[in-house]
Order: C-alpha cells, then sequence, then structure tokens
C-alpha cells in the first residue's frame, strides 16, 4: 500500500469541489465522473456524488493543526467568510484533550480543525 482515501457520499461534487478547492485550497489529486479526490497534504479525502444513498451521518472530519494558534487563525479566516457556516469557536472540547472548532461543509458534514493536546 502507498496510501489511503477515505470516501464519502455528497449531493453535488461541483459544489463539493468547489468547497474544497476555494475555502481549503485542497488540490485535486484525481477526478472522474462524479468523483474527486482531493490531497490535503498528509492523506487523500475523496467525495463521489450519489443519486440514490445517503449522505453519512454524525461524520466528522477532522483536520490537526500544528498548535493552537493556527486554530485560532483558522477560526478567523473562517469567520471573516460570509459562506461558511460556524459551528464553533475555539476552545478546549468536554471529554476530549483537544482545542478545535467546528464549520459544515455544502453535504452537511461536520469539519473540524483541532489541536490535540499533549502532542
Amino acid at each position: 500500500m502507498n496510501s489511503f482515501v477515505a470516501f464519502y457520499p455528497c449531493r453535488d461534487i461541483e459544489e463539493t469541489k468547489t468547497f474544497y478547492t476555494n475555502v481549503l485550497h485542497f488540490p485535486i489529486w484525481h477526478e472522474q465522473y462524479k468523483a474527486v479526490i482531493f490531497d490535503t497534504g498528509y492523506g487523500y479525502l475523496g467525495f463521489a456524488q450519489y443519486a440514490d444513498k445517503p449522505l453519512a451521518t454524525s461524520v466528522i472530519i477532522s483536520f490537526n493543526c500544528q498548535d493552537e494558534v493556527e486554530v485560532d487563525a483558522m477560526y478567523k479566516r473562517f469567520y471573516e467568510m460570509d459562506e461558511i457556516h460556524l459551528l464553533s469557536y475555539p476552545k478546549r472540547q468536554d471529554g476530549f484533550d483537544v482545542y478545535s472548532f467546528f464549520i459544515e461543509d455544502p453535504n452537511g458534514y461536520q469539519l473540524e480543525f483541532q489541536k490535540i493536546l499533549g502532542l
């Protein structure tokens, strides 16, 4: 094995592609028909558009930041973007040794930007 891709179903591949390239600045690694794979720099994240499959429920896609300063900087960047649906502000999460915040992507998936404390 030489890589890993986590795939998630999506409602609209074009809207999803626009969000992940324009908002998160992930380059497209591979694309075909109704599927796209993004290179996050540390792994691959894929989406496939399905007409007959429900979206995954209770999914959180977490991105690890270098430190709490980077978490805060990401939050500030998204806060200033009108089209971003912020779900929380940066804080230590109850029950986890994590400092993070959450936004929502066009499919309703929660995206977490976190620093795992103690690492």
